[in-house]
This record gives C-alpha cells, structure tokens and sequence, in this order.
C-alpha cells in the first residue's frame, strides 16, 4: 500500500491528476443507472477507446444490458510517484472489477490502437480467447497519430475552415464560470489533412480489414463509429473547420466499408453514430462548446439533457434490434434528436446572442457543466471522502 493524500492539481483549464475513488465511483454510478437485462444473447465485442466519454458509456452499457464479452482498449497512464495515474486507467479498474464481479468474460488492454503492433496483439487475444467479433465500437479521440505505413505522424487541431472564428467562450479555470471571448484564425490544408489523418476514419477501416484478414468477422458482424453534428452555434469550429472535415471522413468511410466485398460477404453494417452533446475531456478542450453545452442543459434542465449511458443503451437496443434502427438520410444512426429539437436549439440561440446576460440565465447549467469537467478526473463525486489518503497505484486489470 502507497497511500498518499491527494489534491487536485488545476492548470487554466486542464485538471493534471485523478482521484482514484471518484473516478471509479462515477464508473458504479453509471453501472447502477443503466437497467439491468441480459436475457438475449451475449454478443462478443471489442471497443476501441473504452475508457472515457462514449466509449465507457458504450462498454458499460453493454456488459450491464447486454452481458457483452470481448475486449477493451484504450491508452492510459499508470501513477508514476510524482503523479497519479490517469481517470481513465481508475475507470478501467473499476470496469473490469463490475464485470468480474457479474461474471462477464471481458479483457482489458493498454495500448495505442493507431499502432500496428496493437492490432496484432488484440487480435492474438481474441482468437486465444473468442473468436469472431460480432461487433467493432470505434470510438478512438487523441491528438496525434502515427501512420503505421509510413511513419509519419499526425498532429490533430481545432480549428475553423477558410476564415477566422471568433465567438463567446465559458471560462471554467477560476471558482465561478464567466464568459470569455476567443479567436482562432483558419486552419491550413496541411493542418486539416493531419487532423482528418487523426481524428477520420484511417484507422477504422484498418480494424475491420485486420479483423477481416484473421477471419475474425462474425456473421451479420456490425461496426459503429461514435461522431457529432451538433448546433449551428458551434458549426465554425466543429462541424464545418478541421475536425468536421474528419468526422466526414469517417461518414464516408462508413459508406466504403458498407460497400466492401469484407462486410457484404458477412451481411455487415456499418454506421456511423451521431451522439448528443456531452461533457467530455475531448469536447471540452473545444472552444465555444463548454458555454454551448452549459446554455443547452440549461433549456433542457436534469431530466431533458440525456447522459453518454442513456444514449449508450439507446445504441445497444437498436443495434440488438430491440427498438428500431433510428437512421437519417445519410444512413447515420441518430441519438441527438433531443439536442437539436427546433425549440430547443431557439432558445439556445436567444442565450448565445447575448452570452454575459444568457450567462446570468444560465448560471446553473455553467456551475453544472464545471462539475462534470471535475468528474472527468475523479473530484467532486458525491459520496468520496477527499480528506482521506487514497491508493493511487492501481493495477491495470490484467488480459491474459
């Protein structure tokens, strides 16, 4: 045992370290909010980004609904003395103790799926272990990627397509939220082609031909790939600058893969998924989104604004066939009909036309949205006891 008392250690936006216990807390409370039932089958799957935003939300609600088995994997950081391990590593932990706990056969990995030899390694484990997948979850958000042909590496960045964007921002570094104002001039070709390099869908096309290529398909096998269209509010920055660029190219890459010899002689599918919006370490590194999704969960209040888990197990029944297939015009499955209702997405509109006094009105979903940023990293949940030394050296659960 190394206990140590731990505090948070805040930089401008950024929370550098985690709380163990919080952090593996906000795993159980998301365990015991989702409904327990698992009288189907049990479907083999392997998530690709399991241990934050929707990527969690997706395993947990599968191995709590639908008894999944497989294989997670992510890439986190172990407590080396001097700082703990990262949210994601104690959420892993907790995760895999829930699973075992309930008798789910799941395994955990910890390594960089962009790489080569990642993919090697799982798909080792899931022959030795289970066989063909019945489905792929790509939900993979990182800042770089290194090609795994070519050696280069690719460096993901935020930012709007052929002109500046300037636009109100939420200031969450201090006590009390306040708001801000930023500009980001256009992103390069150079940039946008990194950014789609990193953040499209490159390497989700490679997962399903290294799978395919070790027979690791199952029949009627699925992939589904998490994406976000989001508000007109936000579009510069997100759905029309570099990153939209990327989450296009995932779409198309989904429209490739459908119509691909590999997936047609499965009876495969594959979709893309259009989440909600959501306080996640990826979306609140956006500018624009912290104070857009602070004014949204004001409109919507606690019980309209839906979780990553809520939208998780509307995404496990329509792909299990329990509920049917909600699909736009592009194929894309849709979880964000509640965020972009009309009414809605006005009264959004008539806060963010006057974001100091939308700010006064929307005090509490800021005070909100600033919270949920702590959870991310453990602090703040309700029920741990901070002003007690925790163990940060948490083992990562082994996958053998």
């Amino acid at each position: 045992m190394t206990l140590r008392q731990i505090e948070p250690k805040q930089r401008g936006f950024l929370i550098v370290n985690s709380h163990p216990d919080g952090a593996a807390h906000t795993v159980h409370r998301m365990w015991e909010g989702i409904e327990a039932r698992t009288d189907g089958r049990r479907p083999t799957a392997l998530v690709l980004g399991h241990s934050a935003g929707y990527g969690l939300a997706t395993l947990v609600a599968g191995l709590r609904r639908h008894g999944i088995r497989g294989i997670g994997v992510a890439f986190e950081g172990a407590d080396n003395g001097r700082r703990t391990a990262t949210a994601g590593w104690y959420r892993t932990a907790a995760t895999a103790r829930l699973a075992a706990e309930h008798g789910h056969d799941f395994r955990f990995v910890n390594t960089d799926a962009f790489s080569a030899d990642a993919k090697t390694h799982v798909l080792d484990l899931l022959e030795e272990h289970y066989g063909p997948i019945d489905y792929l979850v790509y939900s993979l958000a990182a800042p770089r990627r290194t090609d795994p042909a070519t050696g280069a590496v690719h460096h993901s960045v935020i930012k709007p397509l052929g002109a500046a964007y300037e636009a109100p921002a939420l200031d969450f570094s201090g006590d009390d939220p306040k708001v801000t104002r930023f500009r980001i001039e256009p992103g390069t070709e150079e940039e946008e082609r990194a950014t789609v390099a990193v953040m499209g869908g490159d390497d989700w096309d490679l997962w399903v031909r290294a799978l395919a290529a070790r027979r690791l398909l199952a029949d009627g096998f699925t992939t589904a790939a998490l994406t976000y269209v989001g508000s007109e509010v936000t579009a510069p920055v997100y759905r029309h600058g570099t990153i939209g660029a990327a989450k296009e190219h995932l779409e198309r890459t989904a429209h490739d893969l459908n119509a691909s010899p590999l997936l047609k002689e499965k009876d495969g599918r594959a979709f893309t998924v259009v989440a909600g919006a959501a306080v996640t370490q990826a979306s609140s590194a956006i500018p624009s989104i912290a104070l857009y999704t602070a004014f949204l969960r004001t409109v919507l209040g606690a019980d309209g604004f839906r979780s990553t888990a809520q939208q998780a197990v509307d995404l496990w029944d329509q792909l299990e066939g329990r509920s049917p297939l909600v699909l736009d015009e592009a194929g894309r499955i849709r979880l964000d009909g509640w965020e972009l209702d009309g009414a809605v997405q006005d009264r959004v509109r008539e806060l963010w036309a006057d974001p100091e006094l939308g700010l006064d009105s929307a005090r509490a979903g800021a005070d909100w949205f600033m919270s949920q940023v702590r959870e991310l990293y453990g602090w703040g949940v309700d029920g741990v006891s901070y002003d007690r030394p925790a163990e940060p050296d948490v083992p990562w659960p082994a996958a053998h």
